[in-house]
């Protein structure tokens, strides 16, 4: 005998409130008292109720769906953001359906479609840089979409994330305070990748600001992994004269830097300093803990979820957040007497 499925009326009945409640409380937590949605939702558990989300979507002219394409899926750079941001959708009654475009914009353009025909009431997506067809497909569909990571006061799009620029430039402006003029500098890759292409730019900034050559700099563009930051760390050192710092575009990349000095007998920072770009949890963890650039990740996911979902509700129209970010000092990066570049 085929087991009788639940229903919402018996949820109801079992829970002893109304059906709408019932509704309130898988669709719209926030407007239900705590006490109210924890019986709730331990009837809902009990008995083994799936809420018919189709019927719900049909109804509402939409999918309770997002779509997120983040770069990448193999490094901590975008899970505590990510994490911050679907913990926020849920709270809202929204669902996250997430890809990685492994820094491809081809496949970051097939991504967006996928995730429209799959019917996501808006989008995620990291950076601002991209084909303008993307924007002008999304604005055709009315798919209301959130740049993060990054700030443009020109982005014609909600953003929710920082001056990348401007915070490596902060942090270029400390290194060159505490005496440092032979600068090398391992980057991400900065074609097509405004963060990259933002913090490289902040650090030529802050050379020239302090009245040096910007063409002096060592720069390596590599993946965003450990492995090839200790890779570009190891041709750095090659040089003549060597770098008294090294400066990466992120945690993971000084990760890799700092892990690749103590495999070649190098102190750090006694024989050359590290900084990095993010404050992972990674970077009070390695050792020496990192001198970093901190941004406020969880933050950003949670204000990005109520900025796009805000624009889907109709109850606001495209706005820009810009977060503060701040330098972290820790012991990977020493004060050291000012040599000839």
């Amino acid at each position: 005998m085929t087991p009788q499925i639940p229903t919402l009326d018996d949820v109801a009945r079992e829970a002893d409130v109304s059906t709408a409640t019932v509704s309130r409380c898988l669709n719209e937590k926030q407007k239900v008292s705590p006490k109210t949605l924890d019986r709730v939702m331990k009837t809902v558990e009990k008995l083994g109720y799936t809420p018919n989300f189709n019927a719900r979507a049909m109804a509402a002219k939409r999918s309770f769906t997002i779509g997120a394409i983040i770069p990448t899926m193999e490094n901590a750079i975008f899970a505590r953001g990510l994490q911050a941001f679907q913990e926020t959708l849920h709270e809202l009654g929204y669902n996250l359906l997430v890809s990685s475009s492994a820094y491809q914009p081809k496949l970051e353009a097939e991504q967006v479609r996928e995730l429209v025909a799959r019917g996501a009431d808006g989008l995620l997506l990291i950076g601002y840089e991209r084909d303008q067809k993307i924007y002008d497909y999304l604005d055709g569909r009315n798919i209301p979409t959130v740049l993060a990571w990054a700030s443009s006061p020109d982005a014609a799009h909600a953003f929710v994330g920082f001056d990348n620029q401007g915070a490596m430039r902060s942090l270029a402006d400390t290194v060159i305070e505490m005496g440092h003029r032979r600068i090398g500098v391992i980057s991400g890759a900065t074609n097509g990748n405004d963060r990259a292409a933002g913090r490289l730019a902040g650090i030529k900034e802050s050379m020239r600001a302090h009245g040096f050559d910007a063409n002096d700099l060592n720069i390596i563009e590599t993946q965003y992994e450990i492995e090839r930051g200790g890779e570009a760390f190891e041709q750095l050192m090659k040089a003549t004269p060597k770098p008294t710092v090294v400066m990466c575009g992120n945690d993971v990349l000084a990760t890799g830097a700092i892990s690749k000095a103590r495999e070649l007998g190098l102190d750090i920072p006694n024989d050359v300093s590290v900084t990095g770009f993010d404050d992972i949890e990674l970077a009070s963890h390695v050792w020496p803990p990192l001198t970093t650039v901190h941004v406020p990740h969880r933050e950003m996911g949670r204000v990005a979820a109520h900025v796009l979902i805000d624009q889907i509700e109709k109850r606001s129209t495209k706005v820009g957040h810009e977060l503060n970010v701040s330098i972290v000092m820790r012991d990977s990066l020493k004060r050291i007497k000012v040599q000839d570049p």
